[in-house]
């Protein structure tokens, strides 16, 4: 078992979607709302600060107190957690035309929170916090038209609204821009336009932004290779609690490239991507656990980082952890289980996995 090596491509960006209703309807059902609202906040004790943010929305239509006490509501925050009145307060707050309050009603419709899940919805909420030059909305609004979520699919115009949040200093932005210009998605393919973008998103703290940097140098695409620096950049990446970063930075010490080999900092750096939900990290881990590299070997601990990263869907680990089943290494031997993760790998693209999978089907498993 190979531990998986990950370089390019570069992945864009997974948000949610976007969309707005008929101003008319939008503006009857925030006011019908806002009644409810008040009849619920007059049967409960707010603590202080949103107290004071409930009679600056509601008395003096303050759209940013409105915004606030909607995020105090989606967070649960000095109030009991409820998406609905969430969603009334930034209903009230998009319609004072707060930008953020629009993103954040658009968020509640493409992830289900409160409403309904409404891709199309969402789309037009994150159109209005964009025209209102939300960075936020515009990159949303991209993501929407690169993944073809409640719009139909067209690069041309996720690039379109990933420059303007770029140029709002949305970091998420620039860094979806440098993913389309280096995988070109919707322009001809870039290296050096895409070290750009990547190197504004990473100057904004983003540390999808710097990690990628970190990609471009480590395979010398659009810059001369060079493991210092990409060394540098996945670090960085990684402090900003990038999964992909700290991955990036595991390999760069596992396979000893512009730094000292040391497995044990490599496992430390693969720790802190699985942490955050890495699953390539995940998987290395768990490889480093099924070698013995750098620390004493336990099966039991690769069991545990496989299952984290193929639940992850990582096609690779998949195929490990059947691998483990089929012969009964460090579990019990489990032909049934085996063949299961071994479909599991082949779903998610992996060859051997599939192999594998028709093996145990010839044998009657």
């Amino acid at each position: 078992m190979k531990i998986f090596k990950i370089m390019l491509p570069v992945i864009a960006l997974l948000a949610v979607g976007t969309g707005c209703a008929n101003k008319n309807d939008v503006n009857n059902n925030a006011d019908n709302n806002i009644k409810v609202a008040e009849q619920h906040n007059n049967e409960e004790l707010l603590d202080k600060e949103n107290r004071l943010l409930y009679e600056g929305c509601i008395n003096l239509n303050i759209g940013d107190e409105c915004n606030s006490l909607g995020y105090a509501y989606d967070k649960g925050q000095g109030v009991k957690q409820d998406y609905s009145k969430a969603n009334i307060y930034y209903e009230k707050a998009c319609n004072l035309n707060v930008g953020e309050g629009c993103f954040n009603l658009g968020v509640s419709y493409a992830k289900g929170q409160g409403e309904k899940q409404n891709y199309k919805k969402a789309n037009t909420y994150y159109e209005k916090a964009c025209n209102l030059n939300d960075g936020y909305g515009c990159n949303n609004l991209g993501i929407s038209y690169n993944n073809g979520r409640g719009v139909k699919q067209d690069y041309k115009k996720a690039n379109t609204y990933y420059e303007k949040a770029c140029n709002l200093n949305d970091g998420y932005g620039c860094n979806n821009l440098g993913n389309s210009y280096s995988n070109g998605e919707g322009v001809k393919q870039d290296y050096k336009k895409a070290y750009t973008y990547y190197e504004k998103a990473c100057d904004l703290g983003n540390g999808n932004g710097c990690n990628y940097l970190g990609v471009l140098y480590d395979n010398g695409s659009g810059v001369k290779q060079d493991y210092k620096k990409a060394n540098s950049y996945y670090e960085k990446a990684c402090n900003l609690n990038s999964g992909k970063g700290c991955f990036g930075l595991g390999l760069l010490y596992e396979d000893g490239k512009g730094v000292k080999q040391d497995y044990s900092k490599a496992k430390s750096y693969y720790e802190k991507a699985c942490n955050l939900d890495n699953g390539d990290g995940c998987l290395n881990l768990g490889v480093l656990y099924r070698k013995g590299l750098g620390l004493r070997q336990d099966i039991s601990m690769a069991v545990s980082y496989y299952e984290k990263s193929c639940n992850l869907k990582v096609d690779i680990a998949c195929n490990n952890l059947g691998e483990l089943y089929e012969d009964g290494i460090g579990v019990r031997q489990n032909k049934i289980k085996a063949k299961e993760y071994f479909g599991k790998s082949c779903d998610l693209g992996n060859q051997q996995g599939c192999d594998n999978y028709r093996k145990l089907n010839e044998q009657g498993y």
